[in-house]
């Protein structure tokens, strides 16, 4: 039977065990949930260097007993030299996947610890910041374990990356073979990195020594991004999105993230009115809400500053209800381009003062644009396929304009007192996932590793048939009961059937305070992840 693990002094959940247990040491030294969260997120920019790095972007949501939770938007903008023009004079239809030109946003990661650590500070938090990197600069320097999902995603996709700037000198084994999991990797570079941001301060990543070298080395590759870019960045704290329902408050990151998609998608599917998570009618409740929050999605969501009209609109009941009523009963509505791509790590840290962290980051799809910069050991993101250079577009590719994410860390208040931490790696998919484990654990009263550990699916596909999959794909995992794959066909689905625990479904975690002070948590067994508490 599956169930979830207990502690009471603090817990931290990640997609790699040994990122968890960094954030564990922290939480045992008298950290608190923030800074137990910046030792798991620069370790597991280590250890899990295909999801996640400080090349890259990141969302914080923060709560704290007592006061609204916060959210922090640590996203970069387009380049100075990423344009329209600049890119359809090369013949480009889009917004390259791999190398230079993919690494045309900032990278704001760091600028989100920097804004957590403020708020840490206010905690009293005290824990030098070499001490927080300080496990990350260890398995940097000395080794770690290739990890099992790092080694699929290189297999995947090592056409497109072998032959990008520094990629093959980091990541392949010496006569150009992929690294099996369980060898040792090393990044002495990154090292030296993460070394200087301790103690220079992680403001040096854009104003500073670091910065120098990171907008030096981008230079060098041909990417658009410069030094002003970098200097320009500043993290944004904002208000989060929030949905009330009889259950539970939701929070989520605002855009430029698809939170709103994940919010629309519970309030959509929870007037359905289902009374369990068993069956075909469940997921196809489930899809059809997806595919009328996705297009709400791709027809408003965008940098903020260029929305015309305010997210929470979308939240409101009447808005609710109404688009309820596009819910198809049967035969399917047709569904908006979606991908399966998308690689992030979603993490999640309580401490024993319930103070709760959920967050993720990024660059974007696995090994991000693939570009290693320099001698800094950091590999950039490539978050900019996102923008669109067609005309016109929602989210066109323009200098200092951000584009959106498929990030959307969660923290959900519920009406009994107790708060819950959670969300999941997936791109398009993490909507739906997230949908899943909120309804199976907090509607349907599922235990959480039970609810992150169940059969899930994936609607991908759309316009186009992108990533090779039929049109409107439902993929389900073959654990799936076969009356339910035969009533979604029923139902009008065209649905595949993949591994059991099929990573495309994400890595997800939960974490949940109770009013008593125990924390409970789960992992996905689809991940290399694990727990630790205390």
């Amino acid at each position: 039977m599956l169930t979830s693990r207990l502690a009471r002094r603090g817990m931290v959940s990640a997609p790699h065990h040994l990122a968890a247990q960094a954030g564990l040491e922290i939480l045992r030294e008298g950290g608190n949930a923030i800074e137990a969260m910046i030792a798991a997120a620069s370790a597991c920019a280590v250890l899990y260097p295909h999801m996640t790095g400080i090349g890259g972007d990141g969302f914080w949501i923060i709560h704290e007993p007592g006061r609204p939770p916060l959210s922090i938007d640590a996203s970069g903008a387009a380049g100075a030299g990423a344009s329209l023009a600049a890119y359809r004079e090369r013949g480009l239809a889009r917004v390259p996947i791999h190398g230079p030109l993919a690494a045309c946003t900032v990278a704001g990661a760091l600028s989100g610890w920097q804004s957590a650590l403020d708020v840490s500070s206010r905690w009293g938090g005290r824990l030098p910041l070499s001490r927080l990197l300080g496990e990350a600069v260890g398995y940097a320097r000395d080794g770690f374990a290739v990890s099992h999902s790092q080694e699929r995603a290189l297999r995947r996709l090592l056409g497109g990356l072998k032959d990008q700037p520094g990629f093959a000198a980091q990541f392949l084994e010496a006569d150009g073979r992929v690294p099996r999991a369980g060898a040792l990797q090393r990044n002495r570079p990154l090292a030296e990195t993460l070394e200087a941001l301790a103690a220079d301060g992680l403001d040096s990543f854009y104003r500073g020594a670091v910065g120098q070298k990171v907008a030096a080395a981008l230079k060098a590759v041909g990417a658009p991004v410069t030094a002003g870019d970098l200097a320009r960045h500043r993290s944004i704290r904002r208000r989060p999105l929030t949905l009330a329902l009889d259950s539970a408050v939701l929070h989520t990151t605002p855009p430029p993230t698809q939170g709103l998609t994940t919010l629309m998608l519970i309030g959509l599917f929870q007037r359905a009115g289902l009374r369990d998570a068993e069956g075909a009618a469940f997921v196809h409740a489930m899809v059809e809400a997806a595919k009328v929050a996705y297009r709400v999605r791709d027809a408003k969501i965008c940098d903020p500053r260029h929305m015309g009209v305010h997210p929470a609109t979308y939240l409101s009941a009447q808005v609710l209800d109404g688009l309820a009523g596009e819910i198809a009963q049967g035969g399917g509505a047709p569904t908006p381009a979606l991908s399966a791509a998308g690689d992030t790590v979603w993490m999640g840290a309580v401490d024993g003062e319930g103070r709760a962290v959920s967050f993720s980051q990024s660059l974007c799809h696995a090994f991000g644009s693939g570009v290693m910069l320099g001698d800094t050991g950091i590999l950039w993101h490539n978050r900019g396929v996102a923008f669109s250079l067609g005309d016109p577009a929602v989210n066109p590719l323009v200098p200092g304009r951000k584009p959106i994410h498929a990030l959307n860390p969660l923290l959900a208040r519920l009406r009994d007192g107790r708060t819950l931490v959670f969300g999941t790696m997936g791109g398009d998919g993490q909507p739906q996932t997230l949908a899943a484990i909120f309804a199976r654990h907090v509607l349907f009263g599922q235990d959480p590793q039970a609810a992150i550990s169940a059969p899930r699916w994936l609607l991908t596909g759309g316009p186009g048939g992108r990533d090779g999959l039929p049109l409107a794909a439902l993929r389900l995992e073959s654990r799936f009961d076969p009356r339910v794959v035969e009533g979604l066909r029923t139902l009008g689905h065209c649905v595949t059937l993949t591994d059991a625990f099929d990573e495309a479904m994400g890595h997800a975690g939960a974490l949940i305070r109770h009013p008593d002070g125990t924390i409970e948590g789960a992992f996905d067994p689809r991940s290399d992840g694990g727990l630790a508490g205390w």
